[in-house]
């Protein structure tokens, strides 16, 4: 018996520095694993900030030609000289797009700039000219008088929103941005600022909505940064996850989480009459039609009084622009004609190109992305009646100017009958 025992510890004491040795190197291995995985992060995530935040690449270099004279605007002396204008979290979408948060002495707001410009709405037509921060300041040239420049700016209008009636509406209001220190003339320096903002799409669209005051107010520009309100309630819905754990959450679970944290449904009967009222304007608005080609939570926002406000104005495209980019582009199929997330169009095969009609309206994606925001918690008596007017909405298929009665009737439905739940109560105020 003793000397089977002896035996058996014999066997066993190498059994154990075995399963021990092999546990230690399991241990090493992980550990080496977990450095090298966190090492590789970390370097992807610096890597994807120092080219999406350039921020201050910008700023030195707008500072440079704002001290040059090249350059003006109501920014430039507290960017450049006081510094009460402060850059603070980064939220470039791409490198070409610099997005910042940041305060204005008190005011909070959004700073947008451009590293690169493109000669086109982005419809994959032309390929884009890279450029250095600050540059390309150099149009209108010296001697160029106030009535050129405006006709030069009307001329651009007519170019990118087509021939409207009140095109010069608009020119007058963006001579008025020009004159930054308004002592009614606009220099070389504040000309050249304007006509470089008005390259860029998101600052057009963000001077075409703000009659209506679908856009937060512009607060100041210096070249061509500019600065927006902040929208105080951004995006329209959803919670931000880490990004680690987006791709572990169902679709399904993540729109119902996407719904928790939302305002009282008669605040959010009132945001959603601002989504429709922002497509009937931009059926027939004042400056023309206008496709929205990312109708999207991330693109919209509201205000404290539960004002609906477009914080992306990049995807909202002038017709006349987006029919003649369809028309130039060439196509296999139809997943060849699209814009954006929601711009789309059918391929005409015996021609190669892309139809320049689109196949679904403004109102149908608008209503897409109210279903469940506005059905969640409406009143028994009104929801019947809504769900059936948000799905005939969703159905509707063809360009808006193709059934415009239809269009017209079904817009007009959904606004009454939001209206009706919600006009006496504080809500509507």
């Amino acid at each position: 018996m003793a000397r089977s025992l002896f035996l058996w510890g014999c066997l066993r004491k190498p059994y154990i520095q075995v399963r021990t040795s092999y546990l230690r190197m399991q241990y090493l291995f992980f550990s080496w694993l977990a450095v090298f995985v966190g090492s590789w992060i970390v370097y992807v995530e610096y890597s994807s900030y120092t080219e999406l935040c350039r921020g201050q690449e910008c700023k030195t270099s707008l500072c440079d030609k704002y001290s040059k004279g090249v350059i003006d605007g109501t920014a430039c002396v507290s960017l450049c000289q006081k510094e009460t204008l402060y850059l603070g979290k980064c939220l470039s979408p791409k490198p070409n797009s610099q997005v910042y948060s940041g305060t204005w002495g008190d005011l909070e707001g959004v700073i947008r700039f451009q590293m690169e410009t493109s000669p086109r709405y982005a419809l994959g037509l032309a390929a884009e000219v890279r450029r250095e921060p600050g540059a390309a300041f150099n149009q209108p040239t010296r001697g160029t008088s106030v009535e050129r420049f405006k006709e030069m700016v009307i001329s651009h209008l007519k170019m990118k929103l087509g021939d409207q009636a009140n095109l010069s509406a608009l020119s007058d209001m963006l001579l008025s941005v020009a004159d930054s220190n308004k002592d009614g003339h606009i220099t070389l320096a504040e000309a050249r600022s304007v006509w470089a903002l008005l390259q860029h799409n998101h600052f057009l669209m963000a001077a075409v909505l703000q009659e209506r005051e679908h856009a937060p107010r512009l607060l100041g520009f210096c070249g061509d940064l500019y600065v927006m309100e902040k929208v105080p309630h951004s995006p329209l819905y959803g919670l931000s996850l880490p990004w680690l754990l987006e791709p572990l959450v169902p679709a399904g679970l993540r729109r119902r989480m996407d719904q928790w944290f939302t305002p009282s449904w008669p605040r959010r009967a009132k945001i959603s009459m601002g989504l429709l009222e922002l497509v009937e304007d931009l059926f027939h608005g004042t400056f023309g039609s206008f496709f929205m080609c990312d109708v999207s939570a991330a693109s919209f926002g509201y205000n404290d009084r539960h004002e609906l406000r477009v914080t992306d104005a990049r995807h909202i495209v002038p017709e006349l622009a987006f029919k003649e980019g369809m028309q130039e582009r060439r196509c296999d199929s139809d997943r060849d004609c699209r814009h954006g997330v929601d711009c789309r169009t059918s391929c005409d095969l015996p021609k190669g190109r892309c139809s320049p009609t689109v196949t679904r309206p403004n109102l149908a994606k608008a209503c897409d992305m109210l279903k469940d925001y506005i059905l969640r918690g409406a009143p028994d008596d009104l929801r019947e009646e809504l769900e059936k007017q948000l799905y005939a909405c969703i159905a509707l298929r063809g360009a808006a100017e193709l059934l415009e009665i239809e269009h017209s009737l079904i817009l007009n439905n959904l606004k009454t009958l939001l209206w009706k739940t919600i006009s006496h109560t504080n809500d509507s105020k």
